[in-house]
């Protein structure tokens, strides 16, 4: 049985850092270590950063680990 994030994350076309990181889907330091890595795609709005719900939901799709029988 696989997550299902699109039911997890709440509704919303952008969050911000604290957004997300209040969620707890990641730490801010952590989502700044991924943008500049360019592993997570992002949206710059004047001086924050946001990151699509799409790209959050697809981050943890691709890093969900099948749990094993």
């Amino acid at each position: 049985m696989r997550t299902n994030y699109n039911e997890l994350i709440p509704q919303g076309v952008l969050f911000n850092l604290a957004q997300i990181q209040d969620m707890g889907l990641l730490k801010t330091d952590m989502a700044k270590k991924l943008i500049a890595k360019g592993i997570l795609e992002f949206v710059k709005i004047g001086n924050k950063i946001h990151i699509a719900r799409t790209e959050l939901i697809r981050y943890l799709e691709d890093n969900t680990v099948p749990k094993t029988a």
